[in-house]
């Protein structure tokens, strides 16, 4: 994907917006290995219309991050070897990393000007790839996010046996049911003791729940495996943002109960209200 293609992308959210409403319930965003936060930006951007106050976070050294003050920090990570030892580092850093933001962001003086607007007792999480995995872990570090959603990520770091209580959400290509080929999956979700669901999107890859998707369609890239862009995105919005509806905002969200016309793509693993 050219540079200049992306760095000429125009999205619908605009700098220094005024802020609207006040006890907003707060999303903190994780992209996946070496992407910025960036890759997030359109399911950030429906989360925010929906009245989330929405945080990406770019993780230093593991993609290219510019500071306030105008420098930047490479990523120096992009040569290692990705095997359960790195995922597992990886993944715990990613929870402190999360940790500091909520704590600059909620605590008594916050970062952000307009952060009086956070009702810091409704924090939800969601990531891609590793941000997914690093979900779990940070919501047993960090007892302030209420709900999370992994974004087809391995778990690196296991759930121990105590289990994790609070609602979680698996989305993943069609290749993550329960025989597929991410045994990680299906052992944490023995241990997730809260309100839970596992769905896969039929034709989804890996990259499915980025931005990546709709714009390697726009610029005529190939498509795996046949799911458009805009299809992905319609998918990947519609089902995070009702489940952060239902455990963040407590308002019924049918979509979630299970398999619909409207989504034929989307499979249930599991509708058991727990």
């Amino acid at each position: 994907m050219p540079p200049e293609a992306l760095s000429g992308t125009r999205t619908n959210a605009v700098l220094n917006a005024p802020v609207a409403g006040h006890g907003l319930p707060l999303v903190v965003l994780s992209p996946g290995f070496s992407l910025p936060r960036s890759s997030l930006t359109a399911l950030a951007e429906d989360l925010a219309s929906r009245g989330y106050v929405v945080a990406g976070i770019d993780h230093t050294h593991e993609t290219a991050t510019t500071f306030p003050d105008g420098h930047t920090e490479t990523c120096t990570v992009y040569k290692a070897k990705p095997d359960a030892a790195f995922g597992e580092k990886s993944t715990r850093t990613r929870a402190a990393d999360v940790s500091f933001v909520l704590d600059r962001l909620t605590g008594p003086r916050p970062a952000w000007k307009d952060a009086r607007v956070i009702d810091s007792s409704r924090i939800g999480m969601a990531g891609h790839s590793v941000g997914g995995a690093a979900t779990t872990w940070t919501m047993l570090e960090d007892r302030r996010i209420d709900a999370g959603v992994n974004m087809d990520g391995t778990f690196w770091a296991p759930i121990p046996a105590r289990g994790l209580s609070r609602p979680f959400l698996l989305v993943g290509e069609d290749k993550n049911g329960p025989d597929g080929g991410d045994p990680t999956w299906a052992r944490e979700w023995r241990r997730m003791t809260g309100g839970k669901r596992w769905i896969t999107v039929d034709r989804a890859t890996h990259g499915t729940y980025t931005d990546h998707t709709l714009l390697m369609e726009q610029l005529g890239g190939d498509i795996d495996r046949g799911i458009t862009g805009a299809r992905a995105l319609e998918i990947t919005r519609r089902y995070v943002g009702a489940f952060f509806d239902l455990h963040l905002r407590g308002r019924a969200r049918p979509l979630l109960d299970g398999p619909s016309k409207r989504h034929p793509e989307v499979r249930f693993w599991d509708t058991k209200k727990s």
